[in-house]
């Protein structure tokens, strides 16, 4: 790939190589489990994720980007979704994804000696040149979009469509396999049975690979996009009306029996003291009735610059003392943060001839040091630049009105007006006071606030983004 690199390897932390299984949930909000104020609240208890909460860190201010696309691009590189081409989710194109001139977490430890899989939902590009295993994964199984998408085939007016050949984008959805450097096989159509049953033989897969790693003495990075709980919410068949309280306490019982097989799986292989486990999602709840998570909490839905949207939930754990058991913290923690910390973890390369925006936890993450490396970030939703988030105050330009949603709930694709907004997260959580009686005194805020977003344009203006639906091969120009 040509890239200048920077190694980052940490003494004593390199040397063990240490595996990483990284589950990220798709539109799961922050009070789902039971440890961040859901689990039988919710209807669900989730006992086994409690506990690995127990026995590792959790962040209570994790924050990612506000939708599917630009949140797994900022995942995958380290960077700003809105650098990449990938601000937001694909509505207007069909040609979307990373470039190939990105360099992903997979590529990052492909190059440290892991073995490297996905198993889940990718959306980061649906052809040729994009899919997972042209970015750094050996292996993949999954789907390339949304599992809304497994609703088309049930319809009959789509099917007509899709029969009469009226477009070649009209085409029903499909389950993937791929081996790195191999072609991508169609192994299911993606309907609404398969769906239902995704997660758990994405939890199966995952089981098989770390045996076949453990068995070949290689390190394995897994990335784990398990496609709950976006809409449709479906439970598998065997946990459907299990817990007694609704599809969602269904759904909720699945997720944690997943994520313990996982667990004991780990154990049974003799791996897991070595081993990272992260918990984590994409973006906050669904806003579409039927289908609407929680945020805990927090105000608002994916698609929006609330908190409810950019706070998921992040467990990591760690034995044998490397991250401390129990630690809980409110540190500033962003997505794109793993992307270097790993790095640093496993002595791998940063790309050094473009910004990267995460920076490295390590530290903070093992429990040396008490505060993150990390004060704020830019807030966007869409290609839209929203305000941002410094420490615990957070200032918003930008306002959604009129937006597609429902009441109460906005949604980025409405009509966007400017104003200031300010808000203190300890005094007001729910940001429903922009402007309150101590507002003038503490307008000092603005200083620090200001200064992230003006860092951020200023470095955007350094390096200019990568415009949505570029084509490969891209060479970016000379940075400024």
């Amino acid at each position: 790939m040509g890239i200048l690199a920077l190694g980052l390897a940490t003494p004593g932390l390199a040397s063990a190589k240490p595996n990483i299984v990284l589950i990220n949930m798709d539109n799961f909000g922050y009070g789902e489990l039971g440890v961040y104020g859901g689990g039988i609240t919710r209807g669900g208890a989730t006992p086994r994720i409690n506990k690995l909460a127990s026995e590792g860190v959790r962040l209570t201010n994790f924050n990612v980007e506000a939708q599917c696309t630009p949140s797994r691009a900022a995942l995958m590189t380290g960077r700003f979704a809105i650098r990449t081409g990938n601000g937001s989710i694909p509505m207007f194109t069909p040609l979307y994804g990373l470039t190939q001139w990105e360099v992903t977490m997979a590529e990052m430890l492909d190059d440290a000696g892991y073995a490297t899989a996905m198993y889940g939902k990718w959306h980061l590009g649906n052809y040729d040149g994009r899919y997972p295993t042209d970015q750094g994964f050996d292996e993949w199984y999954g789907v390339p979009n949304s599992t809304d998408e497994s609703a088309w085939p049930s319809q009959p007016r789509f099917m007509k469509l899709v029969e009469e050949g009226i477009d070649p984008l009209l085409t029903p959805t499909y389950i993937y396999e791929a081996k790195k450097n191999g072609p991508q096989k169609k192994v299911h159509e993606g309907d609404l049975e398969k769906r239902r049953e995704m997660d758990m033989v994405l939890t199966e897969k995952t089981m098989d690979f770390m045996e076949r790693q453990v068995k070949a003495a290689d390190p394995f990075f897994v990335y784990l996009p398990y496609t709950l709980t976006h809409y449709p919410v479906l439970p598998s068949h065997e946990f459907d009306g299990k817990s007694g309280n609704g599809v969602w306490g269904d759904v909720l019982m699945q997720i944690d029996y997943n994520v313990g097989r996982l667990l004991d799986k780990l154990e049974k292989l003799g791996v897991a003291e070595n081993t990272i486990v992260i918990f984590t999602a994409d973006n906050g709840p669904e806003m579409n009735p039927g289908y609407q998570g929680w945020a805990g909490p927090w105000s608002g839905t994916y698609f929006t610059a609330r908190e409810g949207s950019l706070r998921v939930p992040f467990i990591m754990r760690w034995p044998g003392g490397k991250v401390p058991a129990g630690h809980v913290s409110n540190e500033i923690v962003h997505q794109i943060d793993l992307f270097t910390t790993f790095a640093k973890i496993v002595g791998g390369k940063v790309p050094t001839d473009r910004i990267i925006d995460g920076v490295d936890q390590t530290d903070f993450l093992l429990g040396k040091q008490e505060r993150s490396n990390r004060d704020g970030f830019p807030i966007y939703v869409g290609d839209t630049l929203f305000g941002a988030k410094w420490r615990n105050y957070k200032l918003l330009t930008k306002h959604v009105i009129g937006g597609h949603g429902y009441e109460g709930r906005e949604w980025g694709y409405g009509n966007t007006v400017d104003g200031l907004a300010f808000y203190d997260l300890y005094a007001d959580p729910k940001e429903q006071y922009p402007w309150t009686k101590d507002t003038p005194v503490q307008f000092w805020r603005r200083f620090p606030l200001t200064k992230v977003i003006a860092d951020h344009l200023k470095s955007l203006a350094e390096e200019p983004p990568i415009k949505p639906g570029t084509p490969d091969p891209y060479v970016p120009a000379k940075r400024k």
